[in-house]
C-alpha cells in the first residue's frame, strides 16, 4: 500500500474516532478521554496536513524548486508538532482546572471507550509503520503515542473503578500531555535543524574530509557543506585541489561520499596554483584573482 494511501486511511479513522471519543468522553466525565479526544484531532488535522504535504513533497524539481519540493514533506512535520504542543497546553490547563473541581466519573463507561480507543489506534499505528520519510515517521509515532495513551487511560480507569481515586484521571492526562509535548519539541529541533542546513547527524566533516584526502592525488579539500533536504537524503557540495585527472579523481570522491550517507553531490576542482575565488577564502579578503584571469583571456 502506497504511504499517502496509508495516510489517508489513518486520517479517515482517527477523524470518525476523535468525534466519538469526545462525546465519549462527555459522556463518562473523564477529562483523560477528553484530552485523548483533542490529542486524536490535533493528529488528525495534522495526518491531513502531511497527507497534502507529502503529496507535495513527490514532485520533481522544476525552475521554482530547483531542489526538488522533499522539504515540504518536512513542513508537514511542523505543523503537526506544533498542533501537538498546542493540544498539549489545553490539556494541561484543563487538568488542572478539573484538580480543583473535580466531578463525577462514569468508570465503567470510561473501560468501555479506552478498550474501543486502544483498539482502534492500534489497528491505525498498524496501517501506518513502516515509513520512509520524517512525516511518515512523525505519523506513526504519534499512533503510538495514541496507543500508549489509550493504555494507560485504560489503566486508569480500571484502578479507579476499584479505589475511586478521581484526580487520577486528571493527573493522567497531565502526564500523557507532558509526553506529548516532549516529543513535539524533540522533533520541532529536528525540523529546525533541516532548515537551519546544518550536518545531517551522525556524519561528520573532519572524518569525510581526512578520507577525502587520502584519496591519491587530492592536495586539499576545502568548502565542504554537507545538508539534508528532508531528513534522509544527504547532498553535499566541495572544492577538491588536484593536479591529476579530474574525471578519475571525481568518480573516487563521490564513492567516498555516498559511503558517508551523501547520494547527491557536486564536486569543483581547482589545480594546486589556482586561486579559489570562494567568498569563504579569507586568504585574498580582496581577490584580485578575478581581474587577473579576466586579462589572460584578452591575450
Amino acid at each position: 500500500m502506497k504511504s499517502d494511501k496509508k495516510i489517508l486511511l489513518a486520517f479517515l479513522l482517527n477523524l470518525f474516532f476523535s468525534i466519538i471519543e469526545f462525546i465519549g468522553g462527555a459522556i463518562t466525565g473523564s477529562i483523560s478521554i477528553i484530552s485523548d479526544a483533542i490529542h486524536d484531532f490535533g493528529d488528525c488535522l495534522s495526518i491531513g496536513a502531511s497527507y497534502v504535504f507529502e503529496k507535495i513533497s513527490t514532485k520533481k524539481p522544476d525552475e521554482k524548486h530547483t531542489f526538488g519540493y522533499s522539504r515540504y514533506s518536512v513542513l508537514g512535520s511542523v505543523f503537526q508538532s506544533a498542533v501537538l504542543l498546542g493540544g498539549s497546553i489545553i490539556v494541561i490547563y484543563n487538568a488542572i482546572v478539573r484538580l480543583i473541581n473535580p466531578i463525577e466519573i462514569n468508570y465503567n463507561g470510561m473501560i468501555v471507550i479506552a478498550i474501543i480507543g486502544f483498539a482502534i489506534n492500534f489497528a491505525a499505528a498498524y496501517f501506518t509503520s513502516g515509513g520512509e520519510s520524517l512525516n511518515q515517521k512523525a505519523i506513526n509515532l504519534h499512533m503510538l503515542e495514541d496507543v500508549l495513551g489509550w493504555a494507560i487511560v485504560l489503566i486508569g480507569a480500571i484502578v479507579m473503578k476499584f479505589t475511586d481515586f478521581a484526580f487520577l484521571d486528571a493527573v493522567l492526562s497531565m502526564a500523557l500531555a507532558a509526553f506529548i509535548g516532549y516529543n513535539a519539541l524533540k522533533n520541532l529541533k529536528a525540523v529546525l535543524d533541516i532548515f537551519l542546513e546544518k550536518t545531517p547527524s551522525g556524519i561528520s566533516v573532519e572524518e569525510i574530509k581526512n578520507h577525502l584526502l587520502s584519496i591519491d592525488e587530492v592536495i586539499d579539500v576545502h568548502h565542504i557543506h554537507v545538508w539534508s533536504m528532508d531528513g534522509y537524503k544527504n547532498g553535499a557540495t566541495l572544492h577538491v585541489v588536484t593536479n591529476g585527472d579530474y574525471c578519475a579523481i571525481k568518480e573516487k570522491v563521490k564513492e567516498e561520499l555516498k559511503e558517508h550517507g551523501i547520494s547527491h553531490s557536486t564536486v569543483e576542482f581547482e589545480s594546486e596554483n589556482e586561486t579559489c575565488t570562494d567568498i569563504d577564502c579569507h586568504t585574498h579578503p580582496h581577490n584580485h584573482s578575478h581581474s587577473h584571469s579576466h586579462h589572460h583571456h584578452h591575450h
